[in-house]
This record gives structure tokens, C-alpha cells and sequence, in this order.
């Protein structure tokens, strides 16, 4: 590795190190154990706002798994009893099932995750007082109860499973964020997640070559990502890395008045849906609450919504998931698509209820497509994981092919045999030409004889040679 090389790793992973700061370090976390966990389930304004309330007439997330790549989930939380449906820990520091709290904000994930589909819990209390919001499990179905008191999430019948990373701080199992992330994601979609929640970014807005390949993964097994635009207050004032990969829901955040939150959320092309993301509250790990901000809360809204769509409708596709989602979302900010809001506001109620029209295109690209433009269709070569979990899932690439070369041309391959020979018979036949002529003319005989023409003048002495003749042989 070059010095070069290894600086830019050390830099992006920088760069990502504040993914999950940005979600919880605006947030003024009030960790309590409070007497009546009810009081917090009125803190959630967000599912009357946005229209969660009414979208459970429909579905409520039965049968859809979501996985929350983050800081590990506490599944003793009273209000995540029964909900995790498994997980993994990528790290290499955290638990095998994903459960233990890690990384620089380890209360991050069970926050996410109670948010996203937490069920609430029965008083332990008998004489506790009652709670003064009606219960999510009111609505038809014959999925888990839900409980009066505590998190209530969007998703209150959705599975979850919990990927654990260790992002924010030198990671004690040794994976870099650049390894963890694809990982987590392959993981994810291996073990039957529909919707995937990343309640992380980074202030770049480029990413390693090294996650297309499992972002393109996620995209061909039809599996819907939702990903956090990131906070100001944090750093990032533009949307940065994973949001802005193609096809990717980025979720940005709103305020309590619903305008875009000055520091609770980023701005970007890539954003396509805005969701409340201040005074927030959620579960903490040892059963305790907080109140929080940050598009890290805003995401599992939207993601909950997501899952309540995939229950509702099993066959639909991913880009249908993203696109009725988008197309239902109130118009804020400038018309139409803007970098503030994106396709608007989230309205629950209208993604669950709303005629939308098919669509085979997701409103926000295609990785494949990105890659086959931006990167001339190379993947980067990235090692396997450890140790994969059984799926019946296709490889993402095709089978290496070895080219077979052509077989040559018979006429390329005849003609200059053709002009040799027929050089090489011109000249033997010029050879035999010269040597019949040679011959021929060795074989003439004598115009007078074979003596020569007699030179002796008339009257000449009996006997005087010619002096010319004395050169001839005799």
C-alpha cells in the first residue's frame, strides 16, 4: 500500500468516524427511568404528524424483517421484547448477536431501533397510571400486542435485525468503517432484511469502490435502503456518503414547525423524503429513554413506513416501495424536487392509502447504472466475508470466463503462402530456362567447321602458318 493509498483510507475513514456523532451529538440526551413510561409515548408527536396513526388502518409491518446496521440494539429493552429476529455483530468487538452496545455512541442503536418498531410494554405496575394515547394494537390484525406504555415504533409488527459496528472511534476489533459497512449490508440482505435502516453518514459525499458491489447487491436482491442525509450541527452541511449512493432513500430533517432544521439536517441533491428530526425520544440501553435529534431519528420513520408498505403489499418492488413513498410526500420549500426537502414532506398516510401508479424505475437512480457509467462497469475487488450465512441468494457477479481465441483465417492464411510459391516457381523456372539455354548453345556447332574459316591468302608459301592460327590449339 502506498503512502498515498493509506492516507486517503486514514482520511475517508475520518470522514466516517463521524457518522454517528452527527445523529446523537445534537441530541440532549435526558437519560431517565421516568414513573410513568406513558409520558414518553405522548412525546412521540411524529406518528400523528406524519400520518403513522392512520397508515396502521392498513398495515402495521407483519412479516417484514428490517435491519438496523448501527451501534448494536439492546434487545432486553422492555419495549423491544420479542422484536429482534436476529442479528450479527460485524465489528469484531461487539456481541455474535448484535445485541451488545458499541462504538463512540453505543445508546445509537436501541434509540434507532425502538423508534423503527418498538411495541411499548405493560406497567409493572398495576396501579400505574394509565396511558393517555390509545394503544397501536387497536387496529386489525393478529400480530404481536402492543404494549400502553413506553416506544411505540412506526413498524410495531416488523422484525428487526441488529448489525453492530463499531463507527465514531478507533474500533478495538481492528475492521475499518470501509470494511464494516458492505459487510453489514451483504449480511443484511442475506438473512431475509426487506428494508435497511443506516442511521450514519459521513461529510464526504463519495464513497469507496469497495461498497458498490454490496450496495449493487442490496439493489438486484430488491432490498429498499433508507439512510440518513446527516446533521449540520455535525459537520456535514451536504449530504455525504451513504446518501448519496443512487437509489438510496435519503431522509432529511424537519424541525417541530415541519420546515427544513437548521441543524438537525443537511442539504443535497440525493435527499428524497424529509421526516421530523427534533424532540425526539427513544429507548436507551438498560431500558432507559431519552430525548434526541438528528436525521438519524428522522430515517427509521421513514424506514418504518417502508416496512409498513412491504407488509401491505409483499410483491412490490423496491423502486415502488421508494417511489410511492416519494410521489405521496407533501410539496415544502421550492416546488417540486428541491436539496432542502427533496420530494417533500412524508405523509404515511397517503404512501399507505394513496393510488399511486406503477413505476419499474426508482425516482432516485440505479447503482448498476452509476456503475456502469462512473466506473466503466469495474467492480472493486473486495475480500469475502468470513463467514456468510446460508442464503439462497444468486452471486452478485458472474462467473470469471476465460476468452477461447478465434480460429485463424484460411484465406489470411493461404494467401501468402500462394505469393511464395509463386515466387519460388518463377524462379526455379528462370534457373532451368538459363541452364537449357546454356546448353543449347554449348551443343552449336561451328558456322565453317570445326577448324574455323581457312585464313591462308592465296599464293602463300607452302608451309607459313597464319599468326593468328598459332593461338588455337592443335
Amino acid at each position: 500500500m502506498t503512502r498515498a493509498t493509506a492516507r486517503r483510507r486514514r482520511t475517508a475513514s475520518a470522514l466516517m468516524a463521524l457518522a454517528l456523532a452527527g445523529g446523537a451529538s445534537t441530541a440532549a440526551l435526558t437519560l431517565a427511568t421516568p414513573a410513568y413510561a406513558d409520558s414518553w409515548r405522548d412525546k412521540e408527536y411524529w406518528l400523528a404528524e406524519s400520518g403513522i396513526t392512520k397508515a396502521w388502518d392498513v398495515s402495521k409491518g407483519a412479516g417484514v424483517k428490517v435491519a438496523v446496521i448501527d451501534s448494536g440494539v439492546d434487545g432486553k429493552h422492555p419495549d423491544l421484547a420479542g422484536v429482534l429476529g436476529g442479528g450479527v455483530d460485524i465489528s469484531g468487538a461487539g456481541s455474535a448477536n448484535g445485541q451488545a452496545s458499541i462504538g463512540a455512541k453505543p445508546e445509537h442503536g436501541t434509540l434507532v431501533a425502538t423508534m423503527l418498531a418498538g411495541r411499548g410494554h405493560q406497567a409493572p405496575d398495576a396501579s400505574a397510571k394509565p396511558s393517555a394515547k390509545p394503544s397501536a394494537s387497536a387496529t386489525p390484525g393478529s400480530g404481536p400486542a402492543v404494549g400502553p406504555e413506553g416506544i411505540v415504533g412506526v413498524a410495531p409488527e416488523a422484525q428487526l435485525l441488529s448489525v453492530s459496528t463499531w463507527l465514531g472511534s478507533a474500533n478495538p476489533g481492528g475492521k475499518s468503517d470501509q470494511a464494516q459497512i458492505p459487510e453489514a449490508v451483504r449480511w443484511a440482505v442475506d438473512n431475509g432484511a426487506r428494508v435497511i435502516n443506516i442511521s450514519l453518514g459521513s461529510t464526504s459525499p463519495a464513497w469507496p469502490q469497495s461498497w458498490d458491489a454490496a450496495f449493487l447487491y442490496a439493489e438486484q436482491k430488491d432490498v429498499v435502503i433508507v439512510a440518513a442525509a446527516g446533521n449540520r450541527v455535525g459537520g456535514n452541511v451536504q449530504v455525504g456518503a451513504p446518501a448519496t449512493i443512487p437509489g438510496v432513500l435519503t431522509v432529511a430533517g424537519l424541525d417541530r414547525t415541519g420546515a427544513a432544521s437548521i441543524d438537525s439536517s443537511s442539504q443535497g441533491i440525493s435527499i428524497g423524503v424529509a421526516a421530523p428530526a427534533e424532540d425526539l425520544v427513544g429507548g436507551m440501553p438498560n431500558g432507559g429513554y431519552a430525548e434526541w435529534a438528528g436525521t438519524s431519528g428522522a430515517t427509521p420513520i421513514v424506514a418504518g413506513v417502508a416496512a409498513l408498505i412491504r407488509s401491505k403489499w409483499p410483491e412490490m418492488s423496491a423502486s415502488q416501495v421508494i417511489n410511492r413513498i416519494v410521489s405521496t410526500a407533501k410539496d415544502a420549500g421550492a416546488p417540486g424536487k428541491d436539496p432542502l426537502y427533496g420530494f417533500g414532506v412524508l405523509n404515511a398516510e397517503a404512501a399507505l392509502k394513496a393510488d399511486v401508479p406503477e413505476t419499474k424505475v426508482n425516482p432516485l437512480g440505479s447503482i448498476s447504472d452509476w456503475i456502469r457509467v462512473h466506473r466503466r462497469g469495474n467492480l472493486a475487488t473486495t475480500a469475502s466475508a468470513a463467514a456468510p450465512a446460508p442464503s439462497s441468494a444468486a452471486p452478485t457477479l458472474p462467473e470469471a470466463t476465460v476468452p477461447v481465441a478465434e480460429k485463424p483465417s484460411q484465406l489470411d492464411s493461404a494467401l501468402p503462402a500462394a505469393v511464395v510459391l509463386g515466387f519460388g516457381c518463377l524462379l526455379v523456372g528462370i534457373v532451368v530456362a538459363a541452364a537449357v539455354q546454356l546448353r543449347a548453345a554449348m551443343r552449336r556447332p561451328p558456322k565453317n567447321g570445326p577448324d574455323g574459316p581457312d585464313k591462308s591468302e592465296p599464293g602463300a608459301e607452302p608451309g607459313a602458318a597464319d599468326p593468328a592460327a598459332s593461338s588455337n590449339p592443335s
